[in-house]
């Protein structure tokens, strides 16, 4: 039956209400929820900072940047998480199959977390490769305490990198806002993306990418060895067409968002799937691949979202994952 899950950030601020109601509601493949209303240290630049080794960030009016030493801001972050995983180990007992966990991914960190000197990250070579090398270590580090948790669990790793196409495209503001930081070459982006998705197999997890843009870079995540990549599928349209037929016929899966994350959810599951549908007549694949290849997912954003909305999405996207399974028999 085709799969469905969430994208990662989800309303309130309990974490085991959250993952009880995760678990709840995608029994097939749930994921450790994010809970960006808790303020900082729970958003998604905070939380992987915290799990960077040895480079410290604390918290500035213009974000987070790089620190001295770990201080109140680390500590805040760092315990978001260890509440999360302590509300996931108790409720993911005996659980047996595919698990889903998300960190921020490296380039979308480098644009986002500044310098002492306040100028971004990604301004600096030395500095990206810095963080790309803690990034890793933190990553797996991660990864092994959560296998620690829930041990009967085979950890899919959801690498968020909203902006990459930004980081490509040398549309990454400056720390002033007046300018745009030239974009790196995209040998060596596709490099530092490969070294982490590489490791991430080495340590047994199957490594994925999502990234929210209509430009996503399919191609150059597929070339970097993600096995699967989530992406929103009411934005994308005729020309990443042949990306996504490249991508599937090499095994590699895709998470597509269908169902609002905000305003009103479609009444009739058909229609949330419409968008992959004539996406899949577009590239000419077989209906009956659907089932196999497209898992349901809401759009990004659903941590705003109320709880009654976010359940409802939840629910949307179970059934509008029947339809995809069930429409090839007809």
């Amino acid at each position: 039956m085709a799969s469905y899950t969430g994208v990662g950030s989800y309303p309130g601020t309990e974490p085991d209400e959250a993952v009880r109601t995760v678990f709840g509601e995608l029994p097939e493949l749930p994921h450790l929820p994010e809970l960006p209303e808790r303020g900082a240290g729970a958003d998604m630049i905070g939380r992987t900072g915290g799990m960077l080794v040895d480079l410290p960030l604390e918290l500035h009016a213009s974000g987070w940047r790089v620190a001295q030493r770990p201080g109140r801001d680390l500590q805040r972050a760092q315990s978001h998480l260890s509440r999360d995983l302590d509300a996931l180990e108790e409720h993911s007992q005996e659980f047996a199959g595919t698990l889903k966990i998300q960190v921020a991914g490296a380039w979308t960190l480098a644009a986002a977390i500044e310098l002492r000197s306040g100028d971004k990250l990604l301004a600096d070579t030395g500095a990206v490769a810095d963080l790309a090398a803690s990034h890793i270590e933190g990553v797996l580090a991660h990864v092994g305490e959560v296998r620690k948790r829930v041990p009967g669990a085979e950890l899919l790793v959801q690498v968020d990198e909203p902006s990459l196409p930004a980081v490509l495209t040398g549309a990454v503001p400056t720390a002033s806002g007046y300018g745009r930081l030239p974009a790196p070459d995209r040998v060596a982006v596709e490099a530092r993306l490969r070294e982490l998705f590489t490791a991430l197999g080495e340590a047994g997890a199957v490594p994925m990418a999502h990234c929210c843009a209509a430009d996503v870079p399919l191609d150059l995540l597929r070339r970097s060895g993600a096995r699967a990549v989530s992406l929103d599928a009411t934005l994308i349209g005729r020309a990443l067409d042949e990306d996504i037929g490249v991508a599937v016929e090499s095994g590699v899966g895709l998470f597509t968002g269908v169902v609002a994350s905000a305003g009103g959810i479609l009444s009739d599951p058909a229609a949330n799937v419409d968008p992959v549908r004539e996406l899949w007549n577009r590239v000419g694949f077989a209906p009956e691949l659907l089932s196999r290849a497209v898992v349901v997912t809401p759009t990004c954003g659903l941590g705003p979202a109320g709880p009654d909305h976010a359940r409802a999405a939840l629910t949307a996207c179970r059934q509008a994952a029947r339809v995809l399974h069930d429409e090839p028999r007809r």
